[in-house]
């Protein structure tokens, strides 16, 4: 594998400028990701803080032991009682067949990172993945996307969930699931690891409950090796280790919610739009009914003074709340606003890998952090990365496409200029012609209507529109029939726009991993492990 780094733009103002660690954002992060210093200063920050250490190494065991597992994996778990220890954190939702490439992306840079630090810092740090198992946005996690007839096609997994039910909460049906599976991995086409990833994927779901155990053990058996940890967010047992964090969140709700808007106003000044909504009510907490298996977001009514649903169906007191957060913790979830303040009160966080999107909803946090006496971690930029099969490179060259022109805008423009210069001008320019003259002998035409059938005008004008329309549509025929025979060239045009920037969004937000690990093999993800990433912002094409 060979690595090409290039300068694109991230998917968003804020997260550009923020790799660039521009001064007037510098303001809302309390560390520079790409300084050496502010490590150091980090870990001094670990020190004078107490975790959990040997609860959540206990609890990470215990829910890692129905995945795959290595010697790594155990050593993780000892380093993370270590008290000089720290982890690198990142997380993402449960998508079926790991979601899109991004996924496979953050925990490549968690890995990365967490091997890069232990040896520039000579101290243990281990690699975590947060799996969000209590986000109930099914929608986001039960499909993939498929080639088909030279376009993406969304695939979406059989099985309707109409409420808001967590991801953790949401059982597989194995059979259905399997042949589901089987219909997708089929879609990529066989090769000789097909029989093997589809072995794979079949013992995976024999031993799934639910999305996320679905979710994680294709984790887990693509990177099992390299100590990766796992946590699901929605899980009971973890909700029983944040008591303490809900009771001050609760406690806090109204100072959390203040901070946070305090800091958005102050970003507002700077010229950037809000990434978290948030109303002056609310709680930053969801309180989950079992009976209706559904996340319920609270607010604050100040009338009342109680904590409300916004459906209406749920009030609690304060300490009513406290006795929940207290008893019955996994009652409680996070939002956007305090599962960042949950994580790193659980883990000593030596860096955040995050998207573009995250990294503008965390600039939103620095006020609602320093209340809970806390400063945030470091916010690394995940690695972008876009994978270059040979074939695609060849036919680049071939057509003469710029591959950072490509990856920034795709190829529609320069398909379109290729399609005008095959176009036949002589017959563009005869029905030109020919339609011209139909409309001045209908100009004369309609003369002597007026004059001697004066009711039938309006049914003239629309056989002339029908007639120009028509040969419209006759001159379409002809010039597709002519591009045809320029097939091959054009289908290139459409190959490299379907692998390096799919329906005008990156690679990495449409294509599945299970594609290059059905190509390429198992070891594919440890392959990519072995290259020598750099966290400088620039987006990494591996050619392969």
């Amino acid at each position: 594998m060979e690595i090409l780094n290039l300068s694109l733009p991230a998917t968003n103002r804020f997260a550009t400028n923020y790799t660039r660690q521009t001064e007037e954002l510098m303001q809302f992060f309390h560390y520079r990701y790409n300084s050496a210093i502010d490590y150091k200063a980090r870990l001094g920050e670990l020190k004078d803080r107490s975790f959990m250490r040997n609860e959540l190494s206990e609890y990470i065991g215990k829910f890692m032991d129905r995945f795959p597992a290595s010697t790594a994996v155990h050593q993780s778990l000892e380093k993370l009682k270590q008290e000089n220890s720290a982890v690198i954190i990142g997380g993402q939702q449960a998508g079926i067949l790991t979601g899109p490439l991004y996924t496979i992306h953050k925990i490549i840079s968690i890995i990365s990172l967490a091997q890069q630090k232990e040896k520039e810092l000579g101290i243990p740090v281990v690699p975590v993945f947060w799996i969000a198992g209590e986000d109930h946005d099914y929608q986001e996690v039960n499909h993939v996307f498929v080639e088909k007839a030279n376009k993406m096609e969304k695939v979406i997994y059989p099985e309707k969930v109409f409420e808001k039910i967590m991801v953790s909460n949401i059982f597989l049906d194995r059979d259905k699931c399997k042949s589901w599976v089987e219909t997708i991995i089929e879609s990529f086409g066989e090769t000789q690891y097909t029989k093997e990833l589809l072995k794979t994927l079949s013992d995976t779901i024999n031993q799934s409950k639910s999305f996320v155990d679905l979710f994680a053990g294709i984790i887990m058996h693509l990177f099992k090796d390299s100590g990766l940890l796992l946590v699901d967010s929605g899980d009971k047992n973890l909700r029983m280790l944040e008591r303490g964090i809900f009771t001050k969140q609760v406690e806090s709700f109204g100072e959390i919610t203040k901070r946070v808007r305090e800091q958005q106003n102050q970003l507002e000044r700077t010229g950037f739009p809000n990434a978290i909504e948030i109303s002056e009510n609310a709680a930053n907490l969801f309180y989950y009914d079992e009976k209706r298996k559904e996340r319920i977001l609270l607010e604050y009514n100040q009338e009342k003074k109680v904590f409300t649903g916004k459906e209406g169906f749920h009030e609690f007191t304060m300490d009513e709340l406290l006795e929940i957060a207290e008893k019955y913790p996994e009652r409680l979830s996070n939002n956007v606003v305090t599962r960042p303040i949950t994580q790193e009160w659980l883990f000593p966080t030596l860096a955040f890998i995050a998207g573009p999107g995250e990294i503008a909803y965390w600039a939103e946090l620095k006020k609602a952090f320093e209340w809970f006496g806390m400063k945030m971690p470091p916010i690394m930029p995940r690695l972008n990365i876009t994978i270059l099969e040979r074939s695609v490179e060849s036919d680049m060259k071939e057509i003469g496409l710029d591959l950072q022109e490509v990856l920034t805008f795709g190829t529609a423009v320069k398909k379109n200029d290729y399609l005008e210069q095959i176009k036949n001008e002589s017959i563009e320019e005869q029905f030109r012609k020919t339609k011209e003259q139909l409309k001045q002998n209908y100009v004369l035409i309609e003369e002597l209507t007026g004059k001697e059938a004066h009711a039938l005008l309006p049914m003239l004008k629309k056989n002339e529109e029908l007639l120009v329309k028509q040969m419209d549509f006759m001159e379409s025929k002809i010039q597709q029939t002519i591009q045809k025979k320029y097939d091959v060239i054009i289908n290139k045009y459409e190959k490299v726009e379907n692998n390096l920037r799919p329906g005008g969004s990156p690679q990495e937000r449409v294509w599945n991993g299970l594609y290059y690990i059905n190509k390429y093999g198992m070891s594919f993800v440890n392959d990519l492990l072995e290259c020598p990433f750099v966290f400088d912002g620039t987006h990494k094409v591996i050619k392969i």
